[in-house]
């Protein structure tokens, strides 16, 4: 089982970035995948939430309206579309999973964890 997060850059505020997640080992039918965050200096903090066929999502308030989840079960891709960044919003950015179904972001929740993507936001 792994997950491989990628996407990660530099942009400048205001600017996007759009974020990867590809899992192997098992089918995202199966799981469900959140995305975390952590800032140089901060604690780990979770940003997304997707589960299910539909898909169900749910976002932290900080990224509410600008970051969009989204997965394609064929490809076993997950991504994180990010819009109007903020130098906030630097971080190394971390997908994870675990099987069953839960929408939320207890990290603890989640079993499998990817390598972190950086992402900075920077002018």
């Amino acid at each position: 089982v792994q997950l491989q997060a990628s996407g990660g850059g530099l942009v400048q505020p205001g600017g996007s970035l759009r974020l990867s997640c590809a899992a192997s080992g098992f089918s995202l039918d199966d799981v469900y995948i959140g995305w975390f965050r952590q800032a140089p200096g901060k604690e780990r903090e979770g940003v997304s939430a997707i589960v299910g066929f539909k898909p169900s999502t749910l976002y932290a308030d900080s990224v509410k309206g600008r970051f969009t989840a989204s997965k394609d079960n064929a490809k076993n891709k997950v991504f994180l579309q990010m819009n109007s960044l903020t130098p906030n919003d630097t971080a190394v950015y971390y997908c994870a999973a675990a099987k069953g179904w839960y929408l939320g972001l207890d990290e603890n929740r989640y079993v499998y964890w990817g390598q972190g993507t950086l992402v900075t936001v920077s002018s």
